[in-house]
């Protein structure tokens, strides 16, 4: 699945501000305290989700209809906003309320600690007993990261994000780059420092109007997403300020930024600038956790399908991944539980991976032939599955604080944005962050 800016940051949305799939969006509220379908005796259920899960029968895998066929009593309707960071505030805010929320909600990675803490694990329910799921099918971690204190199972792997670097291969023979995915991988295999100086030789022999990466806020969470040490210790306190994986992540990012070597976009931004820069070739290179393929597919649009490619990365990690939680409060608990279990089954990984590229969360899956064998049509003979999937089996998660989610906010469109797009002198904008966190977290 990643992420928005907050991921899944982890994912975009296809529109700017919110898609609707079916329904109404979770931040002009239509929660399951909600009327059902009348009229046709069928029960709804609503699943809140941001960015691009894969499941919608518009441009996921139809996952939605197969449910409603095989239970006919059931009608799905799906909740989607672009930024991550704001559904999680808003759901945060209904949690407290216990009213509003719909009957199956996603939980990014970044704020996956943050739901299962003391003040937000008695909200949800036990998917480890309820439901169905087969827990011992997912990956290890991806359970752990789930588990409350006491045991308990809020959430069900969706995606995990393995990265790679997507490429426009257009613009980089036009600035006589190497587009063999192999030779372009070696340009910087190993050191995102020579990743930047790629950019630099980009710039030189650049398209007019174009830049060798789209943000450097997105290069910053792929930087940090590489080192194994990220904003908490190895207890599970919030250290961001000591992190070396944060240090490393702010100076390549503050260094792209400063060279010119960015588009100078937010992600996932809602005047859909970013979007648009896509489809208008503006970038040459994405951070790319598997999720991402879905974006540029949908964002890039039919004009540029075989013009993107995806190399390895200079670092190999991990960017993104969501789980499907289940509220108590609602009125259908018990089939809302079922309905995550399906959606989270290595079956229906292996359908969204075909369509979207999300990366599953289940180990049978992740070897598969349907993996490893894959390709996306758009991206024509680039072997997507075989990439991913052997970036994954390199992960090695980093230790998650309940604010990581928070942090990684305040990191990037709070700092890196300002020193992108207004030229904060960095060691100011590093101090604004430092007073964010101070005012907003309470630790």
């Amino acid at each position: 699945m990643r992420t928005s800016r907050s991921r899944r940051g982890r994912r975009a949305a296809i529109s700017a501000v919110a898609v609707v799939v079916t329904g109404t969006t979770l931040l002009t509220g239509c929660g399951s305290d909600g009327d059902d379908a009348k009229g046709d005796g069928r029960i709804t259920l609503r699943v809140g989700t941001f960015g691009s899960f894969g499941y919608d029968d518009k441009t996921g895998a139809k996952l939605y209809a197969e449910y409603e066929k095989a239970h006919p009593n059931i009608k799905i309707e799906e909740s989607n906003v672009a930024d991550g960071q704001k559904y999680w505030d808003t759901l945060k805010l209904r949690l407290s309320r216990n009213s509003g929320l719909a009957d199956i909600q996603a939980v990014e990675v970044g704020f996956i600690a943050e739901a299962t803490g003391a003040t937000m694990a008695d909200k949800w329910v036990d998917l480890g007993k309820e439901g169905g799921a087969n827990l011992g099918a997912f990956l290890d971690w991806k359970v752990k990261q789930a588990t409350t204190a006491e045991g308990k199972v809020i959430g069900l792997g969706t995606d995990i994000g393995p990265m790679a670097i997507c490429y426009n291969k257009d613009l980089f023979a036009k600035a006589k780059l190497p587009t063999d995915r192999e030779a372009v991988g070696k340009l910087w295999a190993g050191d995102w420092a020579k990743f930047l100086e790629t950019g630099r030789t980009y710039q030189k022999s650049a398209p007019a109007g174009t830049f060798f990466h789209d943000s450097a806020s997105g290069l910053f969470n792929a930087v940090v997403s590489s080192d194994p040490v990220q904003y908490a210790d190895a207890s599970g306190k919030l250290d961001w300020e000591n992190s070396p994986g944060v240090k490393k992540a702010w100076d390549t990012a503050v260094e792209a930024a400063q060279g010119g070597l960015t588009a100078k976009l937010r992600q996932f931004d809602e005047k859909g600038t970013w979007n648009a820069a896509f489809k208008n070739s503006k970038f040459a290179t994405v951070a790319c956790p598997s999720w991402m393929t879905g974006i540029i597919k949908d964002q890039a649009g039919t004009a540029n399908q075989g013009k993107w490619d995806i190399a390895a990365p200079p670092v190999a990690g991990n960017w993104g991944g969501a789980f499907l939680a289940v509220p108590k409060s609602g009125k259908h608990t018990k089939e809302a539980a079922e309905l995550a279990a399906w959606l989270t089954a290595p079956a229906q990984h292996a359908k969204v991976f075909a369509v979207n590229g999300n990366i599953p969360s289940s180990k049978d899956t992740l070897t598969s032939p349907a993996v490893q064998n894959a390709k996306l049509p758009y991206f024509g003979d680039t072997p997507v599955g075989r990439i991913f999937s052997s970036a994954a089996a390199g992960i090695t998660p980093a230790t998650i604080s309940r604010y990581d989610g928070q942090v990684k906010t305040f990191l990037t469109d709070n700092g890196i944005l300002d020193i992108e797009q207004r030229g904060t002198d960095p060691a100011k904008a590093w101090e604004n962050v430092k007073k964010l966190v101070a005012d907003k977290i309470a630790q």
